[in-house]
């Protein structure tokens, strides 16, 4: 580690292999907390390289509890969080939306880091067990699409930094790490960041990995689609900025897409954001909610099926909200994880 941390202050970057094997000796005890919050802090001061970042991911993979879905070809739909926007849970309602459309969705999520609610906060609410039980989530994925994976059960690694990384009181790299450390290794990824520089980074990440992505940021600093102004989207040999308008969606307002501010009061956004029903015809802040989480999902379906047009991919993502096969979806989802 001696050698490593010269090299940081020093300014030079770590390739894959070397943060990969820093990161196996960080989980198997071998270095000192103080060790490891020096590197963690040279790291911050400098910035992380696609590669470094690669090579602590590589690490995290070869210690997780696997989960194979490969068969079924899920995506999964995440922020980076850390926008401090204290949204409602958007990206959660649209993986429900995603699969009310049919396709299937793995989605990877803890308790809230800097927001009232997480995905784990709202699920937990609604009676959900975790577990990485492999034989439970592929009934879940089979039979209602959707299948949810609690990170602190599926990465045992973590634990080893949790002591400086709660110490430190800044983000490290192990924050970045979170949105690709999904443990079943989806081929499809919505990802949104609060910042261009993180997705110039995640966009490199992606494509090194071979996943087939979209990074998405609102150019006023959210993690996800808002419509509170123009957004940014990068895929595969694609870039383009969008406004609401574009995609025939209201503008709205930043107090409308507000999570609330306990978790109860979050947990009621969430029912009535994939209630089913007309979208046009509800109240304007619901309608807001609403055409927030079309624009996610419409995103999501795209990710997946990059021949299709927005427009069409956001039909989808409305008449699965509208019909009641989101609602239905969740429903079934919580029946089948309690």
């Amino acid at each position: 580690m001696k050698e490593i941390l010269l090299r940081l202050l020093g300014g030079q970057t770590l390739s894959s292999a070397e943060t990969k094997s820093i990161m196996l000796d960080i989980a198997a005890g071998k270095y000192p907390e103080v060790q490891i919050a020096s590197m963690l802090t040279c790291l911050k001061m400098r910035g992380v390289s696609s590669d470094e970042l690669i090579g602590f991911r590589a690490a995290l993979m070869e210690t997780r509890v696997p989960v194979d879905f490969s068969p079924y070809k899920p995506i999964d739909i995440v922020g980076t969080g850390g926008d401090g926007k204290n949204t409602f849970n958007i990206s959660t309602s649209a993986c429900f939306v995603v699969a009310g459309a049919g396709y299937k969705v793995a989605k990877h999520g803890n308790y809230a880091a800097t927001s009232v609610s997480g995905a784990s906060t709202v699920m937990e609410r609604h009676g959900v067990k975790f577990t990485n039980d492999a034989s439970r989530l592929y009934k879940s994925l089979e039979e209602c699409n959707m299948a949810y994976l609690h990170a602190p059960l599926f990465n045992p690694a973590l634990k080893a930094v949790a002591g400086v990384r709660k110490a430190l009181q800044f983000p490290t790299v192990f924050n970045l790490l979170d949105p690709v450390i999904n443990p079943c290794q989806p081929p499809y990824e919505l990802l949104g960041v609060a910042d261009l520089a993180q997705m110039r980074l995640y966009a490199d990440v992606l494509t090194k990995l071979n996943i087939g992505f979209s990074v998405i940021n609102s150019i006023d600093g959210y993690d996800e689609v808002s419509l509170t102004g123009e957004f940014k989207l990068v895929s595969p040999g694609f870039e383009h900025i969008y406004s609401p308008e574009n995609l025939g969606l209201p503008k709205v307002a930043p107090e409308q897409i507000y999570g609330g501010s306990t978790p109860e009061e979050a947990s009621s956004i969430f029912d009535e954001v994939i209630k089913g029903g007309t979208v046009d015809s509800c109240p304007d802040d619901t309608k807001a909610r609403k055409s927030v989480v079309l624009a996610n999902a419409a995103v999501a379906i795209r990710t997946i099926c990059p021949e299709k047009a927005i427009e069409d991919c956001l039909a989808e993502a409305r008449e699965s909200m509208e019909s009641g096969k989101a609602s239905e979806t969740f429903r079934k989802f919580v029946e089948l994880n309690s």
